[in-house]
């Protein structure tokens, strides 16, 4: 019997034999991958996309566009899982996100095709939160759509074991992102790829689009959703049942603050931030961080399968809360090891000639505010001091504080060096003539080193990654589990932890410390551990199609 193609109805999960199993997690698993890829891959190249859809008069404040146009898609993501969540419910979990990859992969082909600012002015941008908006609503969807499809098929023991192959459908989707990135930059110059290149990489997913459409649509329905429906035990309301009864609404919130919002923070900063943290803190090339990145997440893939299994047998939740607990510990000596192992001359430099800014600091001019972050033309961009502190982290520079020297609003002081008043060139000259390097030599870079690192960092994601779709299948009842289970997944990985990106970058440059931004992952996965330890229910390997006991 083929369950995938042949669309009999599967009417008990421990009937099903493993290749029954195995059907369905390949089906679903390779749209979700698709999808994942289609979402991931402008955020793989939001460093080089702000250079090409944003105004280039203050780069800073096009990257900060730019990794904002990317979080407006996680952001969004909470809107499009209370959407299609209520969709999953009523409808059911086959129909759903078969739509929901039809909107995802028709944005990111438009994508491809936007104007450049050059040639269309704001409307390039424009049209760009657009579409990141038509993806977060479909990524929204389609994730528990995904996740609830695989678990409502497969016995209970094997739950965290076969959910964990669409947990890794995230990562997948970056490392393919990546393999078809590095592919289309390896064809042509780089100056192609900056004129008309960088589309092929979204216009390609028209051929996944295809490939997941023909998947889905040979897909059957869930088992539970169907016996469901056949006992008319079918929630009226799934938005109204989930977040009016305060049964539901607890469960919800327990999810959210109990482990999602931490989940998404420790992904987007061992899966997204680090990236950007090597580019623009480290000063590596983009390719590089590219392959580096490749490599590492290719090894570090299987541990969410891994975590996932192991849940199965010793439990799900404290295997999430220690994950949470090592992020909180490990990040900073992590990004530390990284700059290390990406530029030792830069380390090297920052202890023996150290940086300090001379200036006043008891009133607001070294401010540098979210407002200003956003607005090219905010009046924190004009200040001195805050010019000064976004010359030195461009180029990956911690510095320090010092007194104000009399008679000069601000000075720099590199090693014995001191500079009065600010002169972007000449601090950049007295920079270069201490030894600070412009961009991190490649034969110093210790590539093995940085792969170690990013291996830890995913492995460590996994931790909390791999267990959590099971998790969350078991702790909400089947009426109303798509709507329930979606919104706090999605505010979690898409606001929590979505944001992460533009918020550390932010952090970086108004605190004038390249590790600043990791205050706020950081302080996230911290709170978040606590509140799971002492609150967050542990679930057990049961069966699903019956509303759960807790």
């Amino acid at each position: 019997m083929d369950a995938v193609s042949t669309g009999v109805q599967t009417t008990n999960a421990q009937m099903m034999s493993k290749k029954e199993e195995r059907q369905v997690v390949i089906a679903s698993t390779l749209g979700t991958l698709f999808e994942w890829y289609d979402f991931f891959i402008y955020g793989t190249l939001a460093v080089f996309m702000s250079q090409v859809l944003f105004p280039q008069d203050n780069p800073t404040v096009a990257l900060l566009a730019a990794l904002g146009a990317l979080a407006v898609g996680f952001v969004i993501r909470p809107i499009g899982a209370v959407l299609f969540g209520y969709l999953g419910d009523k409808w059911g979990r086959k129909y759903t996100f078969l739509i929901t990859v039809i909107i995802m992969g028709g944005a990111t082909v438009l994508i491809g095709c936007l104007p450049t600012y050059e040639s269309a002015g704001h409307l390039s941008w424009i049209l760009l939160l657009t579409l990141r908006v038509l993806q977060g609503l479909a990524v929204g969807g389609e994730y528990g759509g995904a996740v609830i499809y695989v678990a409502e098929h497969c016995q209970p023991k094997r739950r965290g074991l076969l959910t964990g192959w669409i947990q890794i459908t995230s990562s997948a989707g970056l490392i393919l992102s990546l393999l078809v990135i590095l592919g289309t930059q390896a064809t042509m110059s780089a100056e192609d790829f900056k004129q008309w290149g960088w589309r092929l990489p979204f216009i390609l997913s028209i051929v996944m689009l295809v490939i997941s459409i023909y998947i889905r649509a040979k897909l059957h329905e869930s088992p539970v959703f169907t016996r469901m429906k056949q006992e008319k035990r079918l929630s009226r309301n799934p938005i109204k049942e989930t977040f009016g009864q305060w049964s539901s609404l607890r469960l919800v919130l327990l999810a959210l603050f109990g482990v999602t919002a931490g989940m998404g923070s420790t992904y987007f900063t061992g899966q997204f931030y680090v990236m950007i943290f090597l580019q623009q803190a480290a000063q590596v090339e983009p390719k590089t961080v590219y392959e580096l990145v490749l490599i590492g997440f290719i090894i570090g893939a299987p541990t969410f399968v891994l975590f996932g299994r192991l849940s199965d047998r010793i439990g799900r939740k404290w295997l999430m809360m220690a994950g949470l607990f090592l992020a909180a510990i490990c990040y900073h000596p992590m990004f530390e090891a990284l700059l290390q192992a990406s530029n030792p001359a830069l380390t090297q430099v920052m202890q023996e000639k150290p940086v300090r800014l001379h200036v006043d600091t008891s009133d607001d001019k070294c401010e540098f505010r979210l407002a200003a972050s956003l607005v090219g033309s905010h009046p924190d961009h004009a200040k001195t001091c805050v010019k000064a502190k976004k010359l030195l982290v461009g180029k990956g520079v911690n510095f320090e504080y010092a007194p104000a020297i009399a008679g000069h609003e601000i000075a720099l002081s590199v090693g014995e060096t001191v500079l009065t008043d600010f002169d972007a060139t000449a601090y950049a000259s007295a920079l270069k003539e201490a030894g600070y390097p412009e961009k991190a030599d490649p034969a110093q870079v210790q590539k093995g080193k940085i792969i170690f690192i990013l291996v830890l960092m995913t492995a460590m994601v996994a931790m909390i990654y791999g267990p959590v779709a099971a998790y969350l299948v078991e702790l909400f009842p089947p009426r109303i589990r798509y709507t329930a289970l979606s919104f706090p997944y999605h505010i979690g990985a898409g606001v929590f932890g979505g944001m992460v990106p533009f918020t550390a970058t932010y952090l970086a440059q108004a605190s004038g410390n390249i590790f600043g931004g990791l205050m706020y992952p950081v302080v996230m996965v911290s709170i978040v551990g606590v509140i799971g330890c002492i609150f967050l229910p542990n679930t057990k390997p049961q069966a699903i199609d019956q509303d759960p006991l807790h």
